[in-house]
């Protein structure tokens, strides 16, 4: 289902800043604006819908109709005819990925053995970038078919209506159990890992930000999402140094390619050496390759930096959801997803409008400089302030 999804999904986005800057001649600020309100309404909402779900008592309602939504809205975008009439639409296709994130994920959570958590979520991503290798795919060869981006666009549905299907009739949930009782432990030292995937012990149903610990590593995950402006801004810099608008589609599914082969052993490292050190590991690389893109002045040296950006997606994605897993008691498991979510998405929006001025008044470098620069603070406060917790016996 996530395949396929990210395939209806990835037919569109990485044409859009194309779309909004060229034929409905936007700005990079815009172009800023639209994603970052589009992420950060998704984000709240993942809230709302992690606290139902919680409640209901199944949570596939809520993962459906969040489906259904992104389906049929996403490609409206073919009959856009300015850029106020994109950002509606990308709404619109958010407010379905608000709805279904956090049920989707709690549902996952539910069907994992602990210990297996980082490369089930690893697994899951590895799936979602493998559609987003097929969209940019599909898009291309449509466009040297001699389509226009309308009709790309307007195709989108097809696959999306397949996800509908397989997520309708292929799609189980288990019956929740009861989760069980917490029993006191120590935190360790910050230099200690604990076995990925135990419960925190200090966890107490109902309450899954009760802990000082996870207030901290959500606080400093805002901060790196401040840097981690839209994937959109590189695939408008890949533009400026040279790739060609028939051919981002192929950078981008290069990119998820990436992604799709590293994703799961990404979830798996965290299982074996911790959280902690796979997502600053992560956050590491993707420093390194905002300050390639910066610098990047052919088309050989970007096609590099987005196989080293993907890299960062895999050894982050998978772990930092694993880790909330890790964190949260079952019953209350849709909520902390949901809170994850609001917290690194709403970010988003503020930071793409700051990547967006910074691009349009001092230009690129200085505007992927800053996010290589936050990325950096952010890992070194990861190591500092952010535990994780021994095992109970």
């Amino acid at each position: 289902m996530s395949l396929l999804t990210d395939a209806s999904s990835e037919m569109i986005y990485p044409l859009l800043p194309s779309f909004l800057t060229g034929v409905l001649k936007a700005g990079p600020a815009f172009l800023g604006l639209v994603e970052g309100a589009a992420e950060a309404l998704a984000s709240l909402l993942k809230v709302v819908a992690g606290r139902l779900s919680d409640r209901a008592p199944r949570r596939k309602p809520f993962v459906v109709f969040g489906y259904a939504i992104s389906t049929f809205a996403r490609p409206l975008v073919a009959v856009a005819t300015s850029p106020l009439q994109v950002l509606f639409v990308r709404l619109a296709d958010r407010v379905g990925k608000g709805v279904r994130g956090a049920p989707r994920d709690a549902i996952i959570a539910a069907v994992t053995p602990e210990a297996d958590r980082g490369r089930a979520f690893g697994f899951h991503r590895a799936m979602d970038h493998a559609g987003a290798t097929v969209g940019p795919l599909l898009a291309s060869a449509a466009l040297l078919a001699g389509f226009d981006l309308r009709t790309v666009f307007g195709l989108a549905l097809v696959p999306g209506i397949l996800a509908l299907l397989v997520l309708v009739f292929g799609v189980e949930e288990v019956e929740p159990s009861a989760p069980p009782v917490p029993t006191p432990a120590p935190e360790v030292d910050g230099a200690t890992e604990s076995t990925p995937g135990s419960e925190p012990a200090t966890s107490v149903p109902g309450s899954p930000m009760g802990s000082r610990n996870v207030h901290r590593y959500l606080g400093v995950l805002a901060l790196f999402a401040l840097g981690n402006s839209s994937d959109a801004f590189l695939l408008l810099r890949a533009q400026e140094v040279g790739v060609a608008v028939a051919l981002i589609p192929l950078l981008w599914t290069f990119h998820h390619m990436v992604k799709a082969g590293l994703s799961t052993f990404g979830g798996q490292l965290s299982d074996r050496v911790g959280r902690r050190r796979t997502i600053v590991l992560g956050w590491a690389v993707y420093a390194v390759a905002y300050l390639g893109f910066a610098g990047a002045r052919n088309a050989l040296a970007v096609v590099a930096l987005f196989a080293l950006y993907g890299l960062f997606h895999a050894l982050t994605e998978g772990p930092e959801k694993a880790f909330v897993a890790d964190l949260a008691p079952a019953s209350v498991r849709g909520r902390a997803f949901g809170l994850y979510h609001a917290v690194t998405g709403i970010m988003i929006l503020p930071g793409n409008l700051l990547t967006g001025l910074l691009w349009q008044r001092f230009g690129a470098a200085t505007a992927l400089l800053i996010g290589a620069l936050l990325a950096g603070v952010a890992a070194a406060l990861l190591l500092s302030v952010v535990r994780e917790r021994a095992v109970r016996a």
